[in-house]
């Protein structure tokens, strides 16, 4: 089904009709659209160059379509839509600000991150008041004490003696003299008062008495020492006895002396103290909520810059920028040429000038060869490196030189405005690689003066003769041939080198040029050269011959500063200087021809590229000499006799720059040359049919004739022939390789020859040579950005010509171009794609009639955009768009706009189901279409102006149509077709979303509403994970707009008059009217209460937008102040009711731990379980839902009240209606748990609502609250501190390395994002995935974490959990001041309160760091204050709890919380005592003693040098605390600081035995012993013995413990009268409980604030530990005691839950009695022996009561590991039998534990009264163990000789008790003679049999396992073995009669108990079974003869009566009549089954 859908407001008329209250809304920037948020710009192109490239007149002279639009594109500037809140509209990662996060995270101390090691600091101790006094070794022991365990008699320590500040002294002991460690106890020496002697004890010992009678004993290691510490502590005790007596006088008078003489403080002290109070407590009394509430502001942190998105702030999603088109930027380098020397050398200028330089000219050119792509991969590079008197050899003939080189001559032409000498000799070249590897040369070819062989030239220079002649004769020639050939080059030459290291293009710097070698003739061209590169390339280079030679060229990276180069057309490139001094030139580089290397043309470029490469004229007829050829190379555009060649082939160094023509190297003596170079021609811009390239070769005469000088110039060449070429065919350039014919003439309109009509005239003809065969062979290759080669591409153009000159068109016609362009080649459509796609869209927009026209023009344009992604450059696409793209107005008035037609178009393909392929591609690359009507949308609002409009005036109707039609036309590819293409789907989600939000700016906005209305319907809350993550996505985009704040309106509806009664027109829940008015905030949150009840993708992903949106709102610059801010967080409120509606989901067992310890009866109800199925005694939550949740875990039961179920009982019906309502509304509701990461990232948004929303509206908010509501929202604030709680630096690398094994295989595919994305926010969603994986932290997962991240971690988890804490701070002190009535009520006893009090509390409990703290106490002091009668009157419990937490604050390891935590503890005191009109502050004084003793029995508190601290600090309050002096609280103080001290000592022993539960047990009951006359601390001992059962499993003992408590609370009370019965009725549950009886009733008493309340709850946790404990029985008594109490209230509901309890515990009796599973525990008995190591406890025996079933293996083994620990693990050794020991025997070295299995033991009669097995288990005193012996001394005999000795234990109380070990006070040993074993083995089988026969259904197994020992037994064993041993003629006569008879009598109920069982077993076996049956039947006859025959002749014997006398008898004898019986039973001969009809059978 649908959800259920709103209809949104109209947007527009609503800011219409509200335009008032709007405008006059102070925060009117949060409801309006500011103007001009959306503008064209106008970029001028960014050029690389000076000038443009492209030639001032182009347009003029272009005549083709293709090339005017093309220089149109390179010379338009870029058009660009500003979006000017452009950064606001993506992800928050995009938002302007700065500071995400804060510059310097403030680090924070945490209690949990001080080292544990870290123990107390010894200066404390040091440094006090006296310093230390004394100091030695002495021994202590503890005997005598209360407690009766002690260790090793005497250890030795160190001591320190020193005085505290307070004047009191202590005496601390160590291992040694180091200080650092722990202390190992202290003695205070002001609770001592006497030191005497006692040598008795050891030498040199003395004892230190206390005044609670309890002793130490220390001994010194010699007298001397032992005088000294006697006199020094008696004067101690003694003026600790003088101060006392004189305090008690002086407490009024006078003050001065008292402060003098009992603390001896220095003057100015006192005169400070007389002048003001103590400055803390004047600081204290000035506090203020308000104060208190700005000192919190001081310093706050935005919570969310800790967020670990935040904090990663990855931008690796985030797309760059897009930029416009820019040429392409390949790796270059600079190659500058410096010098080239070979070994002839000469000083040839006459002037002294230059060094010795080459005897004649050489000419170097360079290019880039691409060996393992085996291409030349750059033009060539020209370089003319001779000097100038070099150079002069060739002035007379070239030309060139006319100007001189010197100098620039005044009417020198520019080039480009650079002076045309300055790029004559250019000796830089950049070269550009876009693909670098290692294989890529660059390659030298050296070239000279032609003059002959090239082996010839070379040799001089190879030879090694005289080089100073040989030079002077080569220079003599060359003059000569550079004067006559000067024009002609012949190769000379190469050399190569690598230019690159590797694959990324780091320059090989150091890579030298290889060797010159010769040029060899027959290897000249490119394919020769790659092969000798080859060649070199492996080691070994010898066949190449070298000519000595330096090359001297240095390869670079461009340097920044890298001025004056030119292109390569010689356009000065940016920057470049006046001066032109050492100009670079570029390098053209030649890119193959593949798609990924090529890029959209931006410049102009014409370039063609001429490759002459073979000439075959070895058979050519026609001239005579054709040997050394030059070939001359023109560009000509008529063929007219007399055409001039154009002026533009590139010229080499030295030349013109522009020249009319080229020569190609010759080769000397070759009839078929092969040639290498290469010549360069600027082609014009406008080609046609006439352009040609015309080849002309010559035979160039190289003999040097000195004679014939005069005839020079004519023979140098002959004209031997020509060819030629023309450039365009059907209109476009070819640059194949071709083969052309060579003519020896040249005919006027040669080019015409070709055609084969004009063939036919004669009067112009060619004479070919060599019969017309192709003889020379050429390459060109094109390099222009205005020609394309491709046909398809220019016929399209050609056609659109044609239609613009005004040609008919033809129908169809159009179509067919269209449909051709798909055939383009890819590299064209990506070089020229901005004028294709330009021209595809004018298309488009003139379309007149045709529809398909449009839709094929679409089409073309799909294939483009398709093709160009799967090239991976979609970029440039986006670039286009960006920059480019404009909609032109269409050609004739009333058509369309672009968009509109487009729009159309997209429909009609997607509606169209043929072509699959073409729609999956549309849905896929979506995002062009939609970024494309967005442009034309905006641009057609800004140049039409209409952007001025009303927005529903903008569009016509007809676009809004089309619009709404493309939406539906999209739905169903994305909901139905989402699996078949998920990736296609998900882009075109996510494109139609940014449109949308594209819309939203230029559209009606309630139409863009109702377009994203019917969008998101189309989605069902049945939708795959997928459909919900793209609903998610397309969200979330959505709601990133810039404006999403005022598309929300954000302010108040008001209702008409009659609703708004009491409504403070506050929106708080997601009613229709809500999700109406604030329409996009609605959406998301009800989509998100939805997700949130789903599985935890689904939830993960809503939870993430959501809190991505309001990190962005908390970042947005826009709306930092305070009041937007508010305002904003206003629109959330109803996430508060969500969160609240998932309370449960969010508060997890472990963050109520406060709620389990519920005191107040209104929120006891938890205790409301629903027992229906007797089995689930668990919470409210489980039992909504089977208990296996859905998720695979399953509810702990340990405790029922652990969840919190507030919407209990006591809340009204409708509401728990309401949650019976939500629960049922999805099958999962309520029951998958959030996981951690989930519920941090909801609370975290939940907080920012809270921090950030206004104190009136969150007032408003509240009070709509029912009380059990408020409640909850406490509750939620609790569970913000135990979620942000900060777990330590250790936890959080434990915790990350686990994450990182979960997430390591975790299976994300499903989150990654669409391959494209637009920029305006793509990338967020990918974020949200892939960002944070539900981790809460900020480390990279990927590695391992170093510290440094862990450090980083911890440092963020400590300021999230600070904010987290200030801010439920500032919340819960103005809840405290909005609702103190409702708190006071009741004297602060009630709910409400009690919730308060415990988020107080939280705060302590989850450890704050140290600048939290301080508030939280502030916080604290405010709230004692504020509500004394709640902690001061009535009930103890809220005093107690925070007397407990602030004591565990006193300990702490970090200063400054010790001192506010002892401050604290001192104004709780102060305030009781003036709470009670200055009386007393009895309450707190003795909580704080029950919060000492319960700390020591958590073992979290022992008499450290910290909490000694503190009690030093409290004592110096109480003494300079002015207005309290002359009352009596300062020696209360000092009393109660005693007391602790007293305490301390007492449990010091705690510690020691931490690992010892049976141990600390002990310790823990003698102390509650100790407190008979103080209730509360027995209570408290005894909850601390609780505790430590139940975390020990011994759940038995831990509910004795809760009865004992409530037996002592019920006996206060009989006391009182205040209840019928005391300790007396619990006597049914336990015997024991008498001890509760015992209680004195003395001043304890005083402040003892138990009542019925109090009893009834310890009741029902009574109930409770019965029901864990499974004593199910006893449940009845406890309830017994409760029903009239509640009768009496008339408690009705709680009296239903008890009575359904009492049936769920009955239910459960049966249910075990039938099944027999319940163990109740296994006995032992354990004895220690070993003085040494057990010392009182040496030979003491115990009984152990051990947990089900546990082996005698199992226990010895604990008992070994536990003492093992604790002696050395070698030391302990277990005694297996269970003999009595003979002390003498054992080693003392060891410590020796023996023990046995022990079984209860009951006397005949109390077997019968104890009937069932609860209660042969329960109550019980007495256990037995037996011992096999023998006369002889043997364990074990025969029959006749076997005895066994039973030992029957008594213990001091009954099982189950308090502890699960009780001392054995009695033991009784009873000899059984042999007949007496018998008689006890045939009792004992026989009593197995009739346990198994009765039971309720029959365990088969064991009944046939037992019935084949009974009665399949071999001759001398069983029970015929007894038989014949005592009863057989022969024996019975040694025994006394009586025991035989027994033994008869035990065997006549043996046979019958047989029989039974053999009945039994008949009736249930299957026939498979019956064969073994007979076997047993047989075997019992057998053995039922045997014995009769024994019996019977013994019988004759006895009796020496008549024999029928003995028949007689025996007949009446029940055993007889029973055998019979049986025997009847066995052969089956008894008709009517009755006794009477028997007929003796047998002769018996």
């Amino acid at each position: 089904e649908k959800t259920k859908v709103v209809e949104p407001l109209d947007y527009e008329n609503v800011i219409l009709q509200r335009k008032v209250q709007i405008y006059s809304d102070p925060l009117r920037d949060l409801l309006i659209f500011p103007i001009e948020d959306v503008s064209i710009s106008v970029i001028g192109r960014q050029r690389r160059t000076v000038q443009s490239t492209v030639p001032e007149d182009a347009l003029k002279k272009a005549q083709s379509l293709f090339v005017k639009e093309c220089i149109k594109t390179y010379s338009s500037d870029w058009h660009v839509v500003n979006y000017k809140y452009e950064e606001y509209s993506g992800d928050f990662r995009m938002l302007p600000c700065k500071s995400f996060r804060p510059d310097k995270i403030p680090s924070h101390v945490f209690e949990i991150d001080e080292d544990f090691e870290k123990d107390e600091d010894s200066s404390s101790l040091c440094s006090q008041k006296g310093g230390v006094i004394k100091q030695g070794w002495l021994h202590k022991a503890n005997v005598n004490s209360t407690i009766t365990v002690t260790m090793k008699v005497f250890k030795r320590r160190y001591f320190y003696l020193s005085q505290l500040t307070d004047g009191s002294y202590i005496l601390n002991s160590y291992k040694d003299e180091k200080i650092s460690k722990e202390s190992k106890g202290c003695i205070f020496l002001d609770a001592c008062n006497d030191v005497v002697q006692c040598p008795k004890m050891r030498r040199y010992a003395f004892e230190l008495k206390t005044i609670d009678k309890y002793s130490h004993y220390l001994a010194a290691e010699t007298e001397q020492e032992m005088e000294e510490w006697l006199v020094t502590l008696r004067k101690i005790i003694q003026s600790n006895t003088e101060s006392l007596v004189q305090e008690k006088k002086d407490t009024v008078e006078s003050v001065q002396d008292d402060e003098s003489s009992t603390q001896g403080k220095s003057e100015n002290i006192l005169e400070s103290l007389e002048r003001s109070m103590h400055p803390e407590l004047m600081k204290y009394g000035r506090e203020t909520d308000q104060l208190n509430k700005l000192s919190r502001n001081d310093g706050r942190q935005n919570l969310f810059s800790f967020d670990p998105e935040v904090q990663r702030l990855d931008f690796s999603g985030i797309e760059p920028d897009v930029k416009p088109f820019e040429e392409k930027c390949s790796r270059r380098f600079v190659v500058c040429c410096q010098d080239l020397s070979l070994n002839l050398l000469a000083q040839l200028s006459d002037r002294s000038e230059g060094g010795p330089t080459n005897v004649e000219p050489f000419f170097l050119s360079l290019a880039l060869f691409d060996l393992k792509n085996n291409c030349k991969i750059s033009a060539d590079f020209h370089v003319d490196l001779n000097p100038p008197s070099v150079r002069d050899m060739l002035l007379d003939n070239s030309a060139s030189g006319a100007e001189g080189t010197k100098g620039r001559s005044p009417g020198e032409s520019l080039v480009h405005g650079i002076p045309e000498s300055c790029l004559r000799y250019i000796k830089r070249g950049v070269f550009s690689v876009t693909d670098p590897h290692v294989e890529i040369f660059l390659v030298a070819r050296v070239e000279k003066v032609l003059q002959g062989s090239i082996t010839h030239c070379a040799e001089p220079y190879m030879k090694n003769s005289d080089p100073g002649k040989t030079a002077q004769k080569v220079h003599k020639v060359a003059k000569q041939v550079c004067s006559r050939l000067g024009q002609y080059r012949m190769p000379f030459g190469w050399a190569a080198r690598p230019v690159f290291k590797d694959s990324q293009g780091t320059l090989d710097a150091e890579g030298k040029f290889s060797s010159l070698y010769k040029q060899d003739s027959s290897k000249l061209s490119n394919e020769d050269m790659l092969k000798l590169l080859a060649e070199y390339k492996k080691p070994e280079k010898t066949k190449l011959q070298v000519i000595p030679a330096q090359l001297n060229i240095i390869i670079k990276d461009i340097p920044l500063d890298f001025t004056n180069c030119v292109t390569a057309s010689y356009i000065p490139i940016k920057p470049f200087e006046k001066s032109c001094e050492d100009i670079a030139v570029e390098v053209e580089e030649l890119v193959p021809e593949v798609a990924k290397y090529c890029y959209p043309f931006t410049v102009y470029k014409n370039h063609l590229y001429i490759y002459p490469l073979h000439l075959k004229y070895e058979n050519q007829k026609v001239f005579a000499k054709a040997r050394n050829i030059a070939v001359c190379v023109e560009f000509r555009d008529s063929d007219e006799a007399d055409a001039r060649p154009l002026k533009c082939i590139y010229g080499k160094p030295g030349g013109h720059l522009l020249t009319t023509n080229a020569y190609a190297a010759v080769l000397h003596h070759n009839q078929s040359p092969e040639f290498y170079d290469e010549i360069k021609i600027e082609l014009p811009i406008h080609l046609h049919q006439k352009h040609h390239l015309l080849f002309t070769f010559y035979h160039v005469s190289c003999e040097i004739n000195t004679k014939a000088t005069s005839k020079k110039q004519d023979t140098v060449e002959t004209q031997v022939g020509y060819a030629w070429v023309p450039l365009l065919k059907d209109g476009r350039i070819v640059t194949l390789e071709r083969h052309l014919p060579v003519s020896s003439n040249l005919p006027p309109g040669y080019l015409g020859l070709g055609d084969t009509e004009s063939r036919r005239q004669p009067s112009v003809d060619a004479k070919w040579v060599d019969g017309a065969k192709p003889l020379f062979k050429i390459r060109i290759h094109l390099d222009s950005t205005i020609y394309t080669q491709d046909m398809h591409l220019h016929k399209f153009f050609q056609y659109c010509q044609l239609v613009q000159a005004g040609a008919k068109e033809v129908p169809g016609e159009l179509v067919k171009y269209l449909k051709c362009l798909h055939a383009m080649e890819i590299q064209v459509m990506i070089q020229f794609l901005p004028v294709i796609l330009m021209q595809l869209f004018r298309v488009l927009t003139n379309v007149t009639q045709e529809d398909e026209v449009a839709v094929n023009c679409t089409m073309v344009l799909l294939h483009i955009v398709s093709k160009c992604h799967e090239e991976g450059l979609d970029h440039y696409l986006r670039s286009f768009i960006k920059y480019v793209f404009r909609a032109e107005k269409p050609s004739v008035t009333q058509a369309k706009m672009t968009h509109e037609i487009l729009v159309l178009s997209m429909a009609t393909i997607l509606k169209q189901s043929a072509d699959f392929l073409a729609i999956n591609k549309l849905l896929k690359y979506s995002w062009f279409f939609f970024e494309a009507l967005a442009k034309s949308m905006a641009m057609y609002l800004l140049e039409e102006n209409k952007i001025k409009l009303p927005r529903g005036q903008r569009f016509p109707d007809s676009y809004q149509h089309a619009l709404h039609s493309l939406l539906l036309a999209i739905i169903p590819h994305v909901t139905i077709r989402y699996n078949e293409i998920p990736e296609e789907s998900r882009n075109v989600n996510f494109s139609l979303a940014n449109f949308l939000k594209r819309c939203l700016t230029f559209m009606d906005r309630g139409f863009v509403f109702n377009l994203i209305n019917d969008y998101i319907s189309g989605f069902s809350p049945k939708d795959p994970k997928l459909l919900v993550e793209y609903k998610f996505e397309f969200i979330q985009n959505i709601c990133n707009h810039e404006h999403y704040i005022p598309l929300n309106l954000p302010m108040t509806f008001s209702k008409p008059k009659l609703q708004r009664v009491q409504d403070v027109n506050l929106e708080y829940s997601l009613t229709d009217e809500y999700c109406r008015h604030h329409f996009l905030v609605g959406m998301l949150l009800r989509e998100a209460s939805v997700a949130l009840q789903d599985n935890y993708d689904i939830r993960y992903t809503a939870i993430s937008v959501l809190k991505n949106l309001l990190i962005k709102h908390a970042f947005d610059n826009r709306y930092q102040h305070k009041n937007q801010q508010a305002k904003i967080a206003q629109l959330y409120l109803p996430l508060f009711g969500l969160l609240l509606e998932n309370l449960q989901r969010v508060a997890s067992r472990e963050a109520l731990y406060s709620c389990a310890a519920t005191s107040s009866p209104a929120s006891r109800d938890e205790f409301v379980c629903s027992f229906a199925p007797p089995s689930n005694r668990s919470s409210l939550i489980a039992d909504k839902d089977p208990a296996a949740l859905p998720n695979g875990h399953v509810i702990k039961r340990e405790d029922s009240k652990g969840s919190l179920n507030s919407e209990g009982a006591t809340s009204s019906p409708d509401q728990s209606e309401n949650i019976r309502r939500s629960s049922t509304r999805s099958s999962v509701s309520h029951c998958s748990r959030l996981d951690q990461f989930e519920i941090q990232t909801l609370l975290m948004c939940y907080l920012y609502i809270v921090k950030m929303i206004s104190e009136d509206t969150l007032l408003a908010y509240w009070n709509k609250f029912s009380p059990q509501e408020l409640i909850n929202v406490l509750v939620l604030l609790e569970v913000c501190l135990f979620h942000f709680r900060y777990v330590g630096k250790r936890n959080i690398a434990r915790v990350h390395d686990a994450w990182l094994s979960k997430h390591t295989g975790a299976d994300r595919k499903s989150q990654t994002m669409p391959a494209l994305r637009s920029r305006a926010g793509g990338m967020q969603v990918r974020l949200q995935h892939l960002g944070s994986l539900e981790t809460s932290f900020t480390l990279n997962h990927n590695a391992g974490t170093s510290e440094a991240d862990i450090v980083h971690q911890a440092l963020l988890e400590g300021n999230i959990a600070t904010e987290v804490c200030l801010t439920v701070l500032d919340t819960i002190s103005f809840f405290t001041q909005s609702f103190k009535t409702q708190l006071l009520s009741n004297d602060g006893h009630n709910p409400l309160m009690k919730k308060v009090f415990d988020i107080h509390l939280a705060f302590l409990k989850n450890g704050q760091s140290e600048a939290a703290l301080k508030h939280v106490f502030a916080s604290l002091r405010a709230f004692i204050s504020k509500f004394p009668s709640a902690f001061f009157k009535g009930r103890v419990n809220m005093c107690a709890a925070l007397c407990y937490e602030i004591l565990k604050c006193c300990t702490s390891k970090v200063s400054s919380t010790r001192n506010e935590a002892s401050a604290l503890l001192y104004l709780l005191m102060r305030n009781n005592f003036e709470f009670t009109k200055r009386r007393t502050f009895l309450r707190t004084h003795l909580q704080i003693i029950i919060a000492v003793s319960q700390l020591i029995a958590d073992v979290a508190l022992s008499g450290g040098t910290r909490f000694q601290d503190s009690l030093l600090i409290i004592n110096n309050f109480a003494n300079s605390d002015r207005p309290m002096k002359a009352t009596a609280f300062p020696s209360e103080v000092k009393d109660l600081t005693k007391r602790i001290r007293t305490v301390l000592m007492a449990t010091a022993q705690m510690k020691e035995h931490e690992k010892d539960p049976e141990m600390l047990i002990d310790l823990q009951y003698s102390l509650a012993k100790s407190y008979a006359s103080t209730p509360e601390l027995r209570k408290t001992w005894l909850d601390s013995m609780a505790k430590i059962h139940v975390k020990n499993g011994d759940f038995s003992e831990a509910a004795m413990c809760y009865v004992h408590v409530a037996a002592l609370v019920a006996e206060f009370l009989h006391r009182k009268k205040l209840f019928p019965s005391g300790c007396t009725a619990f006597r049914k549950i336990t015997p024991n409980i008498d001890e509760e009886g015992a209680m004195k009733e003395d001043g304890g008493m005083m402040d003892v604030h138990y009542s019925e309340e109090v009893l009834v709850e310890l009741l029902e946790q009574c109930v409770d530990g019965l029901w864990k404990a499974e004593r199910y029985e006893t449940i009845s008594e406890v309830s017994k005691l409760i029903i009239p109490i509640y009768e009496k209230r008339r408690e009705f509901e709680k009296l239903t839950q008890l009575y359904r309890t009492l049936h769920g515990a009955y239910a459960k009796i049966l249910e075990v009695m039938h099944t027999r599973k319940r163990l109740l525990g296994t006995f032992f008995r354990v004895a220690f022996y070993g003085q040494t190591f057990f010392e009182e406890e040496d030979g003491k025996e115990y009984i152990y009561k051990e947990p089900k079933l546990t082996g005698l293996s199992e226990i010895s083994f604990r008992l070994l590991k536990l003492y093992g620990e604790k002696f050395g693990s070698e030391t302990v050794k277990i005694i297996q039998d269970s003999n009595k020991v003979n002390v003498k025997d054992l080693d003392p070295k060891y410590a020796h534990i023996q023990v046995t299995y022990v079984k209860p033991y009951f006397e005949d009669k109390e077997i019968s009264e104890r009937k069932t097995e609860f209660e042969r288990n329960h109550n019980i005193n007495r256990f037995v163990f037996e011992t096999p012996y023998t006369l002889s001394g043997k364990k074990h005999g025969s029959v006749e000789e076997q005895c066994k000795k039973r030992t029957i234990l008594t213990t001091l109380n009954s099982f189950p008790y308090v502890k699960k070990r009780i001392p054995v006070n009695y033991e009784h040993q009873v000899n059984l003679k042999p007949i007496d074993v018998a008689t006890d083995e045939i009792k004992d089988k026989t009593a197995e049999l009739q346990k198994l026969c009765s039971a309720g259904d029959v365990d088969m197994i064991q009944l046939q396992l037992k019935l084949q020992g009974c009665v399949s037994v071999q001759v001398n064993a069983g029970p015929l073995a007894y038989a014949r041993a005592f009863l057989s003629d022969s024996q019975s006569s040694k025994y006394p009669t009586k025991k035989v008879n027994d033994l008869k009598e035990m065997f006549r109920k043996f046979i019958q108990a047989c029989g039974i069982a053999l009945e039994l077993n008949e009736r249930l076996i299957k026939e498979d079974q019956v064969e073994y049956h007979e076997g047993l039947k047989s075997n019992f006859r057998d053995m039922v003869k045997e014995l009769s025959d024994i019996i019977h002749e013994q019988a004759r014997t006895a009796c020496q009566g008549p024999t029928e006398i003995y028949h007689e008898d025996t007949m009446h004898s029940p055993w007889m009549h029973d055998s019979l019986h049986v025997f009847c039973a066995i052969s089956g001969t008894s008709g009517d089954g009755s006794y009477c009809s028997l007929r003796p059978t047998a002769e018996i």
